[in-house]
């Protein structure tokens, strides 16, 4: 038994037991939330064969006029969240910028999936020390998931930017025309594609509701995350204080954002250069390296096999990410 339990042994036993109390945890999650959910089915049923009226039902079986702000479907991953998560507000806002309806649970099970699946695959076929890969797979799941959350972000708010100043343009068509802003910013969700559309009709529907229109304004400037988007709103609450112009205001407005906008593709076209020279250098490595193992395998796999070989990777990839990120920085402007 003590020859069983060897240092070469232990770190796979101990990440294998992991991931299996893992699966384990997450079957019981799910099987407890079935069976909460068929017992609820069940109460229900039992209420209407007796005929019970709304107000002879127990207090809890009608429906809570509170705002629901469950995180999961599985009632237990959702307590898990509300008490261990720290900041899990910022997180939802993350995931409701990317314009999907993307729960906190679900990011966070497809998080702990990329970490289990890159575990397996970095044990299974590296050959790297199991500590080097439980590393690996921790960064894995936390960055691989936040980077496609991140890259639809972006998408979502470089579509709303280019379609924004078309938005203006019809806003102020509509207060030439005699429509007061309401409606302007209401056929603007009518006839706008997504994203623009789809969030101003989510300005409507909180004005409908009883917000004021610089809350609800305020509140998807929130939300999206744009500055240009931020200008509009500005400029509708500085009217709405001191009055003046609003036809001109939004007009020289949508100017302002398409000048941006040209102004940010030259910096783009002019910078092509150094962000070609940052992706030739971040791929260059992993060529080299590929065509050293397949000429002169014994030669490059010293990297692979031994303690030295690891902390040189490790060093190398630190230094080249931190270069590449310093050269992706400095062709970034603020406009």
């Amino acid at each position: 038994m003590n020859g069983f339990l060897t240092d070469d042994n232990l770190m796979p036993l101990l990440f294998g037991g992991a991931m299996l109390c893992t699966a384990l945890i997450l079957v019981f999650m799910l099987i407890a939330a079935m069976t909460g959910d068929q017992k609820r089915f069940r109460r229900r049923l039992q209420r209407i064969g007796q005929g019970l009226s709304a107000a002879e039902a127990p207090a809890n079986a009608g429906p809570s006029l509170r705002r629901e702000t469950a995180d999961s479907s599985i009632e237990g991953l959702d307590k898990l969240i509300k008490r261990f998560l720290p900041q899990p507000a910022k997180l939802r806002d993350r995931l409701a910028a990317t314009g999907r309806k993307i729960s906190l649970g679900e990011y966070l099970l497809a998080s702990l999936f990329v970490g289990i699946a890159s575990f397996g695959l970095l044990a299974f076929f590296s050959g790297l020390p199991p500590l080097v890969c439980g590393l690996l797979a921790i960064t894995m799941s936390f960055g691989l998931p936040h980077f496609v959350v991140g890259h639809m972000v972006n998408r979502r708010r470089n579509r709303f930017i280019l379609l924004l100043p078309e938005a203006i343009d019809l806003i102020v068509r509509g207060l030439r025309s005699g429509l007061p802003i309401t409606e302007s910013i209401r056929v603007v969700g009518q006839e706008i594609p997504d994203p623009v559309g789809t969030e101003f009709r989510h300005i409507i529907e909180a004005f409908s509701v009883g917000l004021t229109l610089e809350q609800a304004l305020w509140a998807a400037s929130n939300r999206i995350g744009v500055s240009e988007f931020r200008f509009f709103v500005i400029s509708l609450s500085v009217q709405q204080e001191t009055g003046g112009n609003l036809t001109e205001t939004l007009d020289n407005l949508g100017s302002i954002l398409r000048r941006r906008k040209q102004m940010k593709l030259k910096i783009r076209a002019l910078t092509g250069e150094a962000r070609a020279s940052a992706g030739i250098l971040a791929a260059l490595p992993f060529f080299t390296f590929a065509a050293m193992m397949g000429t002169s395998p014994a030669y490059a796999s010293v990297l692979l096999n031994t303690r030295a070989g690891h902390i040189l990777l490790v060093a190398g990839f630190l230094l080249m990410s931190t270069g590449i990120g310093i050269m992706i920085r400095m062709t970034k402007f603020e406009i």
